[in-house]
């Protein structure tokens, strides 16, 4: 009788089933050297490659391993080690820019270490794909040391030889090191820097100077479109993004700005052009960087609603759909069931039929009927195919 499965390989195959990851398949190779060197240098894990080479690189050639770093999307930044190793690697698309997510790639460790944020090790038939069955690897995930954002993930991949608990102990001690390394080269933020907090409310709150502001509508479109463009903007674009009606004249828009650098100081708030002169800690900012690293879960819990929902500003009205519609797209794309809940049952989301139809598939066979019912039900109230944004945006144009 074969050895029973590990829950955490079990929950990892049936992710990957979700995701219609074909057993056979390859991992996809989505960046070019030119697309790769840009990810790199802008990469926070650039910044403790020669620690994590000086600690794996050694260990990876004369083991005639493989050492692998991936940003907090599976894709594959740096993989190094052993030349023999490296050219039958290739042979499975294991290469820098292939991309090794789990819905890309299903059941592996940098992949799965990644999608459950723990330490993780797959040896062999573990993995989802046969191609990849006569391989082991160890991965261990790295975070900001300052704020706990998930950056990527450390590998250690190679032969039989990595079946081991030493494996799994040696790239979290690599991990914690990495962690510790990032802490001394990029110190925390000011704590002094203002806070502004527009997700989920009308009007948004700055926190600045030791004060707590509480802004008006206008005042809270104004700090977001600025916080948004820190580089400025003139007089008569800030007028377009700020009014639907065309026939606002500057002298209104004067008058607002003039009230705002009054409540906020004028060390705060410039003009030629329109700019905050000091950097603004933006909660929509926070969530946007974190779907932009792959951390979706940790830009999920950061995501307390829309932005500005009440808002019709231009450019308010486009930031809140850009920023609603790439996390939607990055839920149904990670195919977790627990995300896609958390933002099918949100005040926002309980009308989202394209979530609601992705977590219908994506649910255990004992939870689908209830939500199938609900599909059902929006799909009769609201037509197939119409989203919450869609609605909202027909709703703004009436």
């Amino acid at each position: 009788m074969p050895p029973p499965v590990r829950p955490l390989v079990a929950e990892s195959w049936r992710r990957s089933a979700r995701a219609l990851v074909s057993p056979d398949g390859a991992a996809p190779v989505e960046l070019d050297e030119e697309e790769l060197a840009g990810q790199r240098e802008a990469h926070p894990l650039a910044a403790a490659m020669p620690m994590i080479r000086e600690l794996m690189g050694a260990y990876a050639r004369d083991g005639e391993h493989l050492l692998a770093v991936c940003d907090a999307g599976g894709r594959m930044l740096w993989v190094e080690g052993h030349p023999g190793t490296l050219r039958k690697a290739r042979a499975m698309n294991f290469v820098a820019g292939s991309r090794w997510s789990e819905t890309a790639a299903g059941t592996n460790a940098p992949g799965t270490a990644i999608a459950v944020d723990r330490p993780v090790q797959v040896c062999a038939a573990e993995h989802f794909r046969r191609p990849v069955q006569r391989w082991t690897c160890a991965a261990a995930p790295v975070h900001d040391p300052h704020n706990g954002r998930l950056l990527g993930a450390v590998d250690i991949t190679g032969g039989d030889g990595l079946a081991h608990p030493h494996s799994l102990a040696f790239v979290q001690a690599v991990a914690r090191a990495a962690e510790s390394q990032l802490a001394l080269v990029s110190p925390a933020a000011a704590p002094g820097r203002p806070r502004l907090s527009a997700l989920g409310r009308d009007e948004a709150l700055l926190h600045t100077a030791g004060r707590r502001l509480r802004l008006s509508r206008r005042h809270s479109e104004i700090l977001v479109v600025l916080a948004h463009r820190p580089e400025g903007v003139g007089g008569d674009e800030l007028l377009t993004l700020l009014y639907e009606d065309e026939s606002v004249t500057p002298v209104t828009l004067r008058a607002e700005l003039s009230r705002l650098r009054g409540l906020l100081g004028p060390e705060l708030l410039a003009s030629r052009p329109y700019r905050l002169t000091a950097a603004v800690d933006a909660d929509f900012a926070t969530v946007d960087r974190r779907l932009s690293s792959g951390a979706v879960a940790t830009a999920l819990a950061d995501y307390a609603g829309p932005l500005l929902p009440g808002s019709r500003a231009p450019g308010v009205v486009r930031l809140r759909e850009r920023l609603a519609g790439r996390l939607r797209a990055a839920l149904v794309d990670r195919g977790d069931p627990g995300l896609l809940a958390d933002w099918a049952y949100s005040t926002w989301g309980e009308d989202d039929v394209t979530v609601w139809r992705a977590l219908a598939s994506a649910v255990p066979v004992a939870q689908a009927p209830a939500v199938r019912a609900r599909l059902e039900a929006l799909d009769a109230e609201l037509g197939v195919g119409a989203t919450g944004l869609q609605r909202q945006a027909a709703h703004h144009r009436r």
